[in-house]
């Protein structure tokens, strides 16, 4: 099996927003260090700043479904994850990111799954709904996974005091788990704790801890979510070679790389079986779904 770039780079041409048509254009060059490579980088890192508060966070609907303007933690996640795909190249604007999400973490040093949403139009109701006063390990864990994979190129990530904060509220709540989580609180955990055991050897005890959870195929049913709504073994273990691969069998791995690649559809592009909240969500979800569809097969030699 393969898949036909060709067929994905239109549809992200046809569909997808500017950023991701940059994220793809990215993760889809050469790994070796070229000039078209490098201005992809350059140009993902200038494509946040429509996102950009100036209170130093991200909102405006970089989190498809949370459309409003006030910076979120969920923008913050998906900044972070634009910063990561654009390494080596940095943004300018990492510390101040890292600023306000210290200025939004509570005693606890967790963040709140949402702000308050001055417009919910076309927002998701399980943002508009959320409490600010208590913390998330989802949005958390979420945050900090792709914090420490923007750290491996950025300094300023790794040194700001905000990553140890966030870090410790998420080793102490992950090591309370005691049942089966949410699904979502497991993928974004383990994805969360595998890229952490590269600096931090607690990180390896916890993973393993949440090793019992995983379901032998890998796929994890999202309770309460659209019908059919799964997270999948790629969603929290996309990187060849990882500790938390080593918590899975090889042909689960296999079996969903292969599903992965029959996952394109005639358009080129891939879907979401999750629910979008507008058509431009939609849409928006299906683009980032194909950038991140081509990343994962390609650093699996797929």
């Amino acid at each position: 099996m393969n898949i036909n770039l060709g067929r994905a780079g239109a549809f992200m041409a046809a569909h997808a927003r500017v950023l991701d048509r940059r994220r793809f254009e990215a993760v889809t060059t050469a790994t070796t260090a070229t000039t078209d490579s490098d201005a992809a980088r350059r140009a993902v890192v200038h494509g946040l700043d429509a996102y950009r508060n100036p209170d130093g966070g991200y909102g405006w609907g970089l989190e498809p479904d949370l459309r409003a303007p006030e910076s979120q933690p969920g923008g913050a996640q998906h900044a972070f994850e634009a910063l990561a795909d654009a390494g080596p190249v940095t943004s300018p604007h990492t510390a101040a990111l890292l600023d306000w999400l210290d200025s939004v973490t509570l005693p606890d040093g967790g963040l709140p799954f949402a702000l308050p949403i001055s417009d919910p139009v076309a927002c998701a109701p399980f943002w508009v709904g959320a409490d600010p006063s208590e913390s998330s390990l989802q949005i958390t864990a979420a945050v900090l996974a792709q914090t420490y994979r923007a750290a491996r190129w950025d300094a300023t990530v790794r040194e700001h005091p905000w990553t140890a904060t966030a870090t410790r509220y998420c080793f102490d709540a992950i090591g309370r788990i005691d049942e089966a989580p949410f699904a979502y609180v497991l993928s974004f955990a383990l994805r969360f704790l595998d890229i952490a055991t590269d600096t931090h050897p607690l990180a390896h005890e916890l993973l393993d801890h949440l090793g019992q959870f995983i379901p032998r195929d890998g796929a994890v049913p999202v309770v309460g979510g659209a019908e059919g709504e799964t997270l999948r073994l790629l969603d929290y273990a996309p990187e060849p070679g990882r500790p938390v691969r080593e918590l899975l069998d090889p042909q689960a791995v296999s079996d969903d790389l292969d599903r992965l690649e029959r996952g394109q559809r005639q358009d080129g592009g891939w879907a979401v079986d999750f629910t979008s909240y507008s058509p431009a969500a939609t849409l928006e979800w299906r683009g980032h779904a194909t950038v991140g569809a081509a990343a994962v097969l390609r650093m699996n030699s797929r």
